[in-house]
């Protein structure tokens, strides 16, 4: 079979250099494009320099449009704003665009949904296996706590990370609130960053904090007066996030046109 040719979009990110060595080492993929947006120090510079590796021969651009047109896949953990401008071009182009971008907001998710219908987009706040395996645990688990219980989503991340709650969070709280059969923004709080609020029953809280070069940690927990449910997930290294966007990528290829999530992708 010939090797899957792909596209990362930010790449001198910590995920688009994770990304591109993995993509690199694998026989099955084929690295054709590497890009950044307007300004950036790598504009002009091989991968090599992102990754410190020999010479690939692959330039980072910030003139993206060409690449779609031979691409079979594009990579995206970039910012809201680009990622839909790419999904413009994937569905343009009929390509398979994963996203690993948080962040959008209901007007952005009606734009990637519409993008769908000629593209193939896999769409998740968290693409390690482990996050989604607990994103059905939890789903599960909300089903069977009564009101008594509170229920809090806490999650810490690296200080630079922007967007707060993460989209791990908020993936797992849809899945709780699925759970109860309830809307999330009918049920959720937002504490602000660093300041963990008090849970209060019948909502979902959502508490955030930034600190040192923490990967991800996501905790839900479930309180009554008697006894405190935790479910979490730690990651330990951010491979496991672009393993899974490249596993995308592969069961992505040949689909059909549509809005997929990496339960699709886990579970076929």
């Amino acid at each position: 079979m010939k090797p899957i040719k792909v596209i990362v979009a930010g790449a001198s990110g910590k995920m688009g250099k994770t990304i591109i060595k993995k993509i690199i080492s694998n026989k099955s993929f084929k690295l054709i494009g590497a890009t950044e947006g307007p300004g950036n120090k790598f504009l002009g510079s091989d991968v090599c320099k992102v990754i410190k590796s020999k010479k690939i021969g692959i330039t980072i651009t910030d003139d993206i449009k060409p690449l779609f047109s031979k691409a079979d896949a594009i990579i995206d953990f970039t910012l809201p704003k680009v990622t839909l401008e790419h999904a413009e071009l994937a569905s343009k182009n009929k390509i398979v665009h994963v996203i690993g971008t948080t962040g959008f907001n209901k007007a952005d998710e009606k734009k990637i949904s519409l993008a769908s219908k000629k593209a193939t987009i896999i769409k998740s706040g968290n693409m390690s296996m482990g996050i989604n395996i607990l994103q059905q645990l939890i789903n599960k688990s909300s089903s069977l706590f009564n009101e008594s219980f509170n229920i809090e989503v806490l999650e810490t991340h690296h200080k630079h990370k922007i967007d707060a709650p993460s989209g791990t969070a908020l993936m797992l709280g849809e899945s709780i609130a699925a759970g109860k059969k309830k809307k999330l923004d009918k049920v959720k709080i937002i504490s602000k960053v660093g300041n963990r609020k008090k849970t209060q029953n019948g909502k979902i809280t959502f508490n955030s904090f930034r600190k040192g070069n923490i990967v991800g940690d996501h905790k839900v927990i479930f309180s009554s007066k008697d006894e405190v449910i935790e479910l979490s997930h730690e990651a330990l290294d951010r491979g496991i996030f672009a393993t899974g966007a490249i596993q995308a990528v592969k069961w992505g290829v040949n689909k059909r046109a549509g809005l997929y999530s990496m339960i699709d992708v886990l579970e076929e």
